[in-house]
């Protein structure tokens, strides 16, 4: 059960990275003139799988000995 929370929390997390990762991205491309979509995804999917990674060593959502 815990692993099944930490997984929702992880994604959770990793989904809000790339959103934030991906319209940070497309900001500053446009203010250089062209968006490189490709650069926008593979910056977005590097910045999930970091971000679920990280997740790896604990997240605050899921507490030690928090059961349910």
């Amino acid at each position: 059960m815990k692993i099944k929370k930490w997984f929702k929390a992880a994604t959770i997390r990793a989904l809000k990275t790339v959103a934030q990762t991906a319209v940070a991205t497309i900001g500053t491309a446009a203010v250089l003139g062209e968006v490189q979509w490709v650069a926008v995804c593979s910056a977005a999917a590097l910045a999930g799988l970091l971000s679920l990674l990280t997740s790896v060593a604990g997240l605050p959502e899921v507490k030690e000995g928090q059961h349910g």
